[in-house]
């Protein structure tokens, strides 16, 4: 038994919306003890290569705080620049992001997702993803209320899940220890309707086969389900 839960459980998961007054859109998202703060921001700008073209844009950025980790890190920005891993994961969250929204129904608008890690224990860029998502569709409902856009973009809702294996136990949403003990390592980031917009995995310790792939496919749907699930009920209240 893995912490007083089953292998497909996921961790205790908390949505707190609207958790920044300041912000267009916002939450803090728990996975276990994985915290992030999702907020979205718009401004009626777009990219220079959008500009005339009808069409809005969807970005992200993404950090963690010094001592969201047990020891203390640098701030990237004290070093002037981001990093790999940072750049990686931001263009994740923005891609899964813009999946969701139908870019010609946005307008010339752009739309800034932060996600901002306070406390990391495995899972932040799915955390981020899940969350983000919430803040991005709380911006969204502001540009209506506002008369800014007059259709509504989103397509469907998106959840993201890790996944792996560890000690040969297929495991979904892994905390740290499991993550860094992973043999196979993957994140699943999945829509609604169960398609699968983005799936990053690796063989970290040894190679996987077919069949392992399709039970942690099933397994990340069915939890990606119940995110999902999770936001409806938060963006409803």
């Amino acid at each position: 038994m893995r912490n007083n839960r089953k292998n497909f459980e996921l961790r205790p998961i908390e949505i707190l919306p609207n958790y920044i007054k300041n912000a267009d859109g916002s939450c803090l998202i728990k996975f276990g003890n994985t915290q992030v703060i999702c907020t979205a921001s718009f401004d009626v700008k777009v990219p220079r290569w959008l500009k005339n073209s009808g069409r809005g844009w969807v970005t992200a950025e993404y950090g963690m705080l010094p001592r969201s980790t047990n020891e203390r890190m640098r701030r990237e920005a004290s070093v002037g620049k981001v990093g790999g891993r940072t750049s990686e994961i931001q263009r994740l969250i923005g891609r899964s992001l813009r999946a969701s929204i139908d870019l010609s129904l946005l307008g010339e608008n752009l739309i800034t997702v932060d996600c901002d890690v306070i406390q990391a224990d495995g899972g932040t860029r799915t955390a981020s993803i899940t969350g983000g998502f919430v803040a991005l569709k709380q911006c969204i409902n502001i540009l209506k209320e506002k008369n800014i856009i007059k259709t509504n973009p989103v397509k469907n809702h998106i959840a993201a899940i890790s996944c792996g294996i560890v000690d040969g136990d297929i495991l979904v949403d892994l905390d740290y220890q499991e993550d860094s003990n992973a043999d196979v390592d993957a994140n699943f980031v999945i829509n609604e309707n169960n398609e699968i917009i983005e799936l990053q995995m690796t063989g970290e310790k040894s190679t996987f086969t077919d069949v392992h792939l399709i039970k942690m496919l099933e397994l990340s749907k069915q939890s990606a389900q119940l995110l999902i699930n999770k936001q409806k009920k938060i963006l409803s209240a």
